[in-house]
């Protein structure tokens, strides 16, 4: 029997050999292999949960050696392959044969009582021991479902020290997924139109309480249906945040494939919940604004995942973009274009998926009511200058939807700020959309490369000169003219419509000639 543990250290971590030798000499406990403090200690646990599990310490000499040498070692979760390894070599020295001959992967935190403790990284971990050919996994017991969203992959989920010392002799103590509950990841209260799943809609995600903001939430709905980015611009307190935040209402359940990329950069992360052990909700991240580059992009000794990291395949939305760092706004450039950042630390690299969607939510000035019809801006021409500055033109060039949102909070107005779509109504055509594009192309439209674009996204000669006459009056550079295809493209798919028609291609050129050099134009 050959026991592995698993070390993490960014995205892919490494598979550990723990090798354990009794041999003649002092009593003693060495570890060798590069281990870290919580490593090292674990001799202390280890040996204090195996006593108190009424089992027999080895009085020989113990040598653990945890291989690749040259690899660092850190984390609690090897105090249960340790324990187990040195369990079954003294057994192996009184004679004892019956263990079981396959590879096994083992994880857990001793107590000194025995019990074990969950550890993070459980998910990543086993789908790494499976790509390697280790169908076995002992892992604690609070682990045990997360483990098991690996298909293929026989579990047991261990509570003590002495279940899982019986496991390794024992095959049926292992269990794999029940194939009835292949579907299992999708929630039991979810919603279902043509195929495509989203949540349940909780109170407060209702889009049919927004008054006033038709275009914003058209524009949501065209980014939930494409994965386009998004900014919207507007005075304070003229609710942009708030419909952003409905957002998560109207974006669908990730599928199988996408929920396993997920679900491995939030268990290394430590935040899978034990009531969800496969994520099934598109991430929604809102970091402050004082969060620092490391904890965008990731970082730190072991390569942590950044903010980015977290809402692939979801939501990196910021509010009040204007107040990040510019440093934090220009890192966004990359990871927006390629879908993945690159982590180097130590000698060592590692690269995180970063397909992420981004929304902004900006003033579009510091005091906040230039481009108002009923407010004077007391900014000056250079202050609101400089507070664009910040965003770069490479940055915005990357944002396919941008919206002014007027603020219609006079009282003069408010008998002809009618609701509009309901959530219900606005899903129909992301379903609609997201539905067309999975059996078209297989990923949403705003990824499309450029010879996707001339395949998918064709137009007639109408469309074309419409585009020209664009290009010509807004200086539309080649990523906005393949940014107005692309989102023609989304509108057309959310009508079910086969061709890009001039009014899909209208609208799509609306939503992206406002930029920051242009706010006067719209004011």
């Amino acid at each position: 029997m050959q026991i592995y543990s698993f070390s993490p250290f960014g995205y892919e971590g490494a598979l550990v050999t723990v090798e354990v030798d009794l041999r003649r000499g002092i009593p003693a406990i060495d570890i060798v292999g590069l281990a870290d403090g919580a490593v090292k200690e674990s001799k202390e646990r280890m040996q204090a949960a195996i006593r108190n599990s009424d089992f027999d310490f080895p009085p020989e000499r113990v040598l653990i050696s945890l291989s690749p040498a040259d690899m660092k070692k850190e984390g609690a979760g090897f105090d249960l392959p340790i324990a187990i390894g040195v369990l079954a070599a003294n057994a192996e020295s009184n004679g004892e044969k019956d263990f079981l001959s396959e590879p096994i992967l083992i994880m857990g935190e001793l107590e000194l009582s025995g019990k074990i403790r969950p550890v993070k990284g459980i998910h990543a971990a086993v789908s790494t021991a499976a790509s390697c050919g280790i169908m076995h996994c002992i892992v604690p017991a609070q682990n045990a479902d997360e483990a098991r969203e690996v298909r293929g992959v026989q579990v047991y989920g261990a509570d003590n020290l002495i279940n899982a010392f019986r496991a390794i002799k024992d095959r049926s103590f292992f269990e794999s997924r029940n194939p009835s509950k292949e579907s299992s990841f999708i929630p039991p209260d979810c919603v279902e139109i043509d195929g495509v799943y989203f949540s349940n809609i909780s109170p407060g995600y209702e889009f049919a309480e927004l008054k006033g903001q038709a275009q914003l939430v058209r524009s949501l709905q065209i980014a939930a249906a494409g994965g386009h980015n998004l900014i919207a611009m507007g005075a304070p307190g003229c609710g942009k945040t708030m419909a952003i935040q409905k957002f998560p209402a109207i974006t669908p359940l990730l599928t199988l494939e996408e929920a396993q990329s997920v679900t491995r950069i939030w268990s290394l992360a430590g935040l899978i919940k034990p009531s969800e052990p496969l994520v099934r909700i598109p991430p929604f991240r809102i970091p402050h604004q004082t969060a620092t580059l490391e904890g965008i992009c990731g970082g730190g000794t072991n390569c942590r995942p950044g903010e980015i990291s977290l809402a692939h395949n979801g939501v990196l939305f910021l509010d009040e973009a204007a107040e990040f760092r510019s440093s934090v706004l220009q890192m966004l450039r990359v990871p927006l274009e390629s879908g993945s950042i690159t982590l180097s630390r130590a000698g060592r690299s590692t690269n995180y998926p970063a397909n992420f969607q981004l929304l902004m939510a900006v003033n579009p000035c510091p005091c906040g009511n230039f481009g108002s019809k009923t407010k004077i801006c007391l900014c000056s021409a250079k202050s609101i200058e400089q507070y664009w500055k910040k965003f770069s033109a490479p940055l915005l060039d990357r944002i396919d939807l941008r919206v002014f949102v007027e603020n219609h909070s006079d009282e003069e107005h408010i008998e002809e700020r009618k609701g509009f779509q309901t959530t219900s109504e606005i899903r129909q055509g992301v379903a609609r959309a997201i539905k067309i594009q999975r059996q078209r192309q297989g990923i949403k439209n705003s990824k499309l490369n450029p010879q996707e674009i001339l395949e998918i996204c064709k137009i007639d000669e109408d469309c074309q000169n419409l585009l020209d006459k664009a290009v010509n009056r807004y200086g539309f550079s080649p990523r906005a003219i393949a940014s107005c295809l692309k989102v023609s493209r989304t509108i057309a798919d959310i009508e079910g419509s086969f061709d890009i028609s001039p009014r899909h291609l209208s609208e799509a050129i609306s939503l992206r000639k406002l930029c920051c050099n242009m706010i006067p134009e719209i004011a």
